[in-house]
């Protein structure tokens, strides 16, 4: 018998399951519409404008100023540069950082085809792959520890060791990669207010800090000697606003990249190190800070004795942001 011109009639299952995938598009409609209304009541509100972006790819050694930068769930990144994701190690793996070698601030870096180049006063350049082989016997993995807790490196090699040894000239070192498909640390193991969502490589405790212009200038009144921002190394510098308003942003939009303000930024003897030296003060501007930037008696167990200054924020969505992005400020 030939065609009749006439769709078979569906069967009832048919129908059921046709039921039920409409029924699912509409419902994922609906909750993209709630969604998408929830978030535009929220609004947003303009506080300032990013006048400066920093990568810091060794931990405590110079910071690299971008123009464009990407956001990544472990912080700032450009290109091959990863914020804090090459750290100097004792020959055991326990972390070093400017607090015991002052000097090491005075270490710069540059990136180009793939290699990385560490230049120091005095000290003839040193040129590293941004991508160690894993087969290459000379970079195995090594287990370190930071602030108490354990994270892979891979080793640099002997070359980069003889290097920061030679310039440091104190200890034998040795410089450590910290690689994706490593697991990385937990914020919040190191400070409570984290999120478990929050990850770290390298850094102290958080992925992403912000410093306003305006604090410094504050901090700078008051001071005989004035401190640069280096002196504080920010990720993201804001100007516009005015001195620690940015301890208030508790979600921001920066580009396509949102934040979630944290806590803020507790400081140490660090910021005492002249960036141009190498050399610590020990005082200032650290007691100054003492001074006016405590925190409330009710954060001491957070806190303790340690000034405070910039926010640390946590990552809620990753993307890309530039020097001269607005910055805004989520309400509602």
């Amino acid at each position: 018998m030939g065609d009749s011109g006439l769709l078979p009639r569906p069967s009832a299952r048919s129908v059921w399951f046709l039921a039920s995938a409409l029924a699912l598009v509409a419902a994922l409609g609906v909750a993209t519409a709630w969604r998408r209304r929830r978030r535009t009541n929220r609004g947003l509100v303009r506080v300032g404008t990013v006048s400066g972006l920093f990568i810091y790819p060794v931990k405590s050694c110079r910071g690299v100023a971008v123009k464009q930068a990407e956001m990544t769930p472990l912080g700032l990144g450009c290109g091959d540069l990863r914020d804090r994701h090459w750290l100097v190690v004792k020959e055991d793996g326990h972390k070093v950082t400017a607090r015991e070698e002052p000097r090491l601030v005075l270490i710069s870096l540059t990136c180009k085809n793939g290699y990385l180049t560490l230049s120091a006063p005095e000290m003839k350049d040193l040129h590293i792959p941004a991508e160690l082989s894993p087969k290459n016997p000379s970079h195995p993995v090594k287990n370190c520890r930071v602030f108490g807790f354990d994270i892979q490196g891979r080793d640099c090699g002997e070359e980069a060791a003889q290097w920061i040894t030679a310039f440091l000239n104190s200890h034998p070192y040795r410089l450590v990669h910290f690689e994706l498909s490593m697991v990385p640390r937990n914020a919040k193991d190191l400070m409570e207010p984290f999120r478990p969502s929050d990850k770290i490589a390298y850094p102290d405790c958080s992925p992403v800090m912000v410093l306003s212009e305006a604090s410094v200038e504050e901090l700078n009144s008051q001071l005989e000697k004035k401190v640069q921002i280096r002196n504080f190394r920010p990720n993201i510098v804001v100007t516009g606003c005015g001195p620690h308003e940015e301890d208030t942003w508790n979600e921001i939009v920066i580009g396509s990249v949102e934040m979630k303000g944290v806590m803020a930024c507790p400081r140490c003897i660090f910021t005492t190190i002249d960036p141009d030296t190498g050399i610590m003060d020990r005082k200032e501007p650290l007691d100054t800070l003492k001074s006016y930037r405590q925190c409330d008696p009710s954060e001491q167990h957070i806190y303790r004795s340690h000034p405070l200054f910039g926010w640390y924020f946590g990552i809620a969505k990753t993307g890309m942001l530039q020097v001269g992005d607005p910055v805004y400020k989520i309400i509602g």
